[in-house]
């Protein structure tokens, strides 16, 4: 099967400047939904899955390969090949978002970075580092997915999507939580929530734009202020919102802020 089957491609608009969005965690490219059509007039929109999500083709699923989120990355760049695009920006949201820092450490063909909610790190690490999470709180997470997928998606959605989300679009994320492989679920929850990309991010070259709501569970804004200290050339913009989706819940701001940095007067 061909890379771009494998991730389930999908490739629209008008414009010839390649623009590609990757979802987050437990999502599809459907989560794009309400803010990559923004963008066919002036860009060629590029949406994919990752392995062992959304319609992604689930026996490419390597167990090696994708145990870190480097293995990510490299689809990504694989994805980027085949495709032939050059001149890239990269929208990745939570995880995604330093998947998308890896890519663009290893292919230069990723040339400005857009990341929403990222967190190179979500594990606190006493004295100096507030991930927002401590070790046990991530073991039990893992451990309620194992025994209770339904009950984990269920507690888990709402605190991903925040109080502007509402039932609708929790239920949406529960769903696509629900729907996922279990056991590369549970794989790719590892490989997102144990990770430490700290180091990783002086070494980004490119442009890249930090997206923060103010009041996020997930990745809070002190990660995103640290994400964006740590960045050689780094912009910070924060809405004013809680939750972790401001893509699904404030499409509209979310859109502006990526067409000002793509497009700044």
């Amino acid at each position: 099967m061909g890379i771009l089957k494998r991730n389930n491609v999908k490739v629209s608009g008008s414009g010839s400047r390649p623009l590609v969005f990757a979802h987050g965690f437990g999502c599809d490219q459907q989560m794009w939904r309400f803010v990559a059509p923004a963008f066919e007039a002036s860009h060629r929109v590029l949406l994919f899955d990752h392995i062992g999500c959304g319609k992604s083709d689930m026996s490419a699923y390597d167990h090696q390969r994708h145990a870190t989120l480097d293995g990510y990355a490299d689809d990504v760049v694989a994805i980027l090949d085949a495709a032939g695009l050059d001149d890239v920006a990269f929208v990745g949201h939570s995880v995604s978002a330093m998947i998308g820092v890896l890519a663009s450490l290893r292919s230069p063909r990723i040339t400005r970075l857009v990341m929403v909610g990222p967190s190179p790190r979500y594990l606190n690490d006493a004295p100096d580092y507030v991930g927002g999470f401590e070790r046990s709180d991530i073991d039990t997470l893992m451990d309620l997915m194992e025994s209770n997928m339904l009950g984990w998606a269920s507690f888990l959605a709402p605190v991903v999507m925040g109080q502007a989300g509402g039932p609708a679009l929790s239920d949406e994320l529960r769903d696509s939580f629900c729907a996922a492989d279990p056991y590369i679920t549970r794989r790719f929850a590892a490989a997102t929530f144990l990770a430490d990309n700290r180091a990783d991010l002086p070494r980004v070259r490119v442009p890249a734009l930090v997206i923060q709501c103010s009041d996020d569970a997930i990745a809070p804004r002190a990660v995103g202020e640290y994400v964006h200290r740590h960045l050689p050339h780094g912009t910070l913009r924060v809405i004013d919102a809680s939750g972790h989706c401001p893509h699904m819940t404030h499409p509209a701001e979310t859109t502006a802020l990526i067409r000002e940095f793509l497009d700044p007067a």
